[in-house]
């Protein structure tokens, strides 16, 4: 086991059991062996540890159960491991889920945001080593928070905050709040806002890995009213990419929007996967809309290949295929994750519509 005195940084990764945490958490473990990764997850109903498999014995690794919410816990890794950054990735993600039960996502998204600031403020800050005070914290959020889009145009870092969900409102709370410490306190922080991600471990409420799970298994795919909502899609090893260069890079204080240009109707999606996996249209259901559908989501992500020479490198078409190659090779994996409450949930959301 490496002492502590042998890594060169420590990042706590909050929400890291997650989808898009845990790649995140994959990738930074194969890149930067000399890193100390800390995982703070309180492995609700998408946190997965099998995510993680593979690394749980690597010694730069730490994975600790708790609550972003909980203040003193959350103290207690400050003290014991002094993170030099914090990405928050913990938060109540899917939107059907937040018409439902809105309060939850205050408190995760909203409250666990500002007890993450207040501990690096009080560690980060309240310190006489100035380069302490030039620790970061990234707050990973979505392009959710601009609300809609016409049939034309992109959203950039200067659009207006116009949240039309419970989730991307809590979403768009939170961001005001990190905004603010850095305002009023100072605090090192930047946030990202990234278009719809896709690929290996993404729990199968989200589009593409329900409409996989449903067709392997011939039962009815549900597409909300016509399916012509388009969403920007994002293969989620290239988000990891961008986080990172964001932590590394980013100047203190801005945004950065992270797209795919990868713009696609849902029920193409929906078509294209049937058509990879040989399975017929007839397995189609177009079910009632659910309410404050946005329309069209688009990323213009001018700003951080201009200032940091991201750039998406994995197009929709070969990503979905890679994607659906995953999820062919880990039927176990997604015969878990379809057990128990997410199908009690699934048959709350789809049964009656």
């Amino acid at each position: 086991m490496q002492n502590e005195l042998s890594f060169t940084k420590t990042i706590l990764v909050t929400g890291g059991a997650g989808f898009i945490g845990s790649n995140y958490v994959l990738y930074m473990i194969k890149k930067y062996p000399e890193y100390r990764i800390l995982n703070l997850d309180e492995l609700t109903y998408a946190g997965n540890l099998d995510n993680l498999k593979s690394i749980e014995n690597s010694p730069n690794y730490v994975f600790i159960k708790g609550d972003i919410c909980d203040a003193e816990s959350v103290e207690k890794i400050f003290m014991q491991y002094s993170p030099n950054n914090v990405i928050n990735f913990a938060a109540e993600s899917h939107v059907d889920r937040s018409i439902t039960d809105p309060q939850i996502f205050l408190r995760s998204n909203i409250l666990g945001t500002q007890v993450l600031l207040d501990a690096c403020k009080k560690f980060w800050l309240n310190n006489i080593d100035e380069k302490i005070k030039l620790n970061k914290y990234v707050q990973v959020s979505t392009d959710e928070v601009y609300g809609t889009l016409g049939d034309t145009g992109y959203f950039t870092e200067e659009t207006p905050l116009s949240p039309n969900s419970p989730y991307s409102a809590s979403k768009a709370s939170a961001d005001m709040f990190v905004r603010a410490y850095h305002e009023t306190f100072g605090l090192n922080i930047n946030i990202t806002r990234c278009s719809n991600n896709y690929g290996p471990f993404q729990f199968p409420e989200k589009l593409i890995p329900l409409i996989i799970s449903n067709a392997l298994e011939n039962k009815d795919l549900p597409v909300y009213g016509t399916g012509m909502n388009i969403r920007d899609w994002l293969y989620v090893e290239d988000h990891c990419k961008a986080i990172d260069m964001v932590m590394h890079n980013g100047k203190s204080g801005e945004v950065y929007n992270v797209g795919g240009h990868n713009e696609k109707a849902n029920i193409e999606i929906v078509k294209l996967i049937l058509k990879e996996l040989g399975k017929p249209e007839s397995l189609i259901k177009y079910v009632k809309d659910r309410p404050g559908h946005d329309k069209r989501y688009a990323i213009a992500p001018d700003k951080i290949k201009a200032e940091l020479g991201w750039e998406p490198t994995i197009m929709f078409d070969e990503g979905i295929k890679k994607t659906i190659k995953w999820y062919l090779e880990n039927g176990e994996w997604l015969e878990n994750v379809r057990s128990g409450e997410y199908k009690e949930y699934y048959e709350k959301m789809y049964q009656e519509r």
